[in-house]
C-alpha cells in the first residue's frame, strides 16, 4: 500500500474518532438540561400537590370555624328558648333552632367530605414526595455518569489531537493539502473505502478500470462523484447477495 494512503486511513479513523467523540461531548449539555428539567417537573408536581392540600385544609379550618359560630349561635337558642312567654315567640325560636340544626349538619357533612378528600391529598402528596427523591437520586446518578463520561471523552479528543498532529508530519506535503481541502468540503470525511465497485459513502458505482486502480492501494485515487481519497481494504467482506426463489 501506498505509504501516503496508509497514513490517510489512520489519519481518517482519528479523525473519525474525535468527531465522534465531539458529537457525544456536544450533546451532554442538553442531555443534563433534560434531566434538570425532569427534576424541575416532578419538584413542581410535590409543590402542585402541596398546595391542593394546604389549600383544603384552609377551607376545612374555615368551615370549622363557621361551624363552632352556628353551635354557639344554636346553643344560645335553646336557651333562649326556656325563656319564651307566647307561642308566637315560641314557633318563631323553634324556626331558627331548627335553621340552625340544618346549617350544623350541612357544616358537619362538608367537613366530612374535606377529611376523606384530605386523605387522598395527603397521600398524592407523598406520593409525589417519593417519586421526587426517587427521581433526584436517578438523576443524579445519570449527571454523575453524564459529567465522567464527559471527561473520558475530553482525554479521546486530548489523545487523538495529539495523534493526529504527529501522524500528520508524516504525511506528505501534497496529500496533505488534498487531504485538508476534501475534509474541508465534505464535513471532516476525506477518505472512505471503495466496497463492491462502490463508494461507501456517497454510493455512486466506480468505473471499472477506476475500481480495479484503487483495488492496488498504490495511489491516491478520487471518487468521480464526491472526490473523496478511496482505498480498497482487503479484509472487507463483500456485501451479501440476496437469495433469490428458484422459478
Amino acid at each position: 500500500m501506498l505509504p501516503d494512503l496508509k497514513r490517510l486511513i489512520q489519519l481518517q479513523q482519528l479523525d473519525n474518532t474525535a468527531a465522534d467523540a465531539q458529537r457525544i461531548v456536544d450533546a451532554i449539555p442538553s442531555r443534563i438540561e433534560a434531566l434538570d428539567a425532569e427534576l424541575t417537573a416532578r419538584t413542581a408536581a410535590v409543590d402542585e400537590a402541596t398546595g391542593r392540600l394546604d389549600a383544603r385544609k384552609s377551607e376545612r379550618a374555615a368551615v370549622e370555624k363557621t361551624l363552632a359560630a352556628i353551635q354557639t349561635r344554636l346553643s344560645r337558642f335553646r336557651e333562649q328558648l326556656m325563656a319564651v312567654k307566647t307561642n308566637k315567640e315560641y314557633t318563631a325560636m323553634q324556626h331558627e333552632i331548627a335553621t340552625a340544626e340544618a346549617d350544623v349538619q350541612r357544616h358537619e357533612d362538608t367537613i366530612l367530605e374535606h377529611m376523606l378528600e384530605l386523605d387522598d391529598l395527603a397521600a398524592a402528596v407523598t406520593t409525589a414526595k417519593q417519586a421526587l427523591s426517587a427521581s433526584r437520586k436517578e438523576i443524579e446518578k445519570s449527571t454523575a455518569a453524564l459529567m465522567a463520561e464527559r471527561g473520558d471523552l475530553e482525554q479521546t479528543l486530548g489523545r487523538t489531537a495529539a495523534e493526529h498532529d504527529t501522524l500528520l508530519e508524516t504525511i506528505g506535503a501534497e496529500a496533505q493539502v488534498l487531504f485538508n481541502r476534501i475534509a474541508k468540503q465534505r464535513n471532516g470525511v476525506a477518505v472512505v473505502e471503495a466496497r463492491d465497485g462502490l463508494c461507501s459513502l456517497c454510493n455512486v458505482r466506480l468505473r471499472p478500470q477506476v475500481f480495479n486502480h484503487i483495488l492496488q492501494n498504490t495511489a491516491l485515487v478520487q471518487c468521480d462523484s464526491c472526490n473523496r481519497i478511496l482505498y480498497h481494504d482487503p479484509n472487507s467482506k463483500p456485501a451479501a447477495v440476496p437469495a433469490v426463489d428458484a422459478p
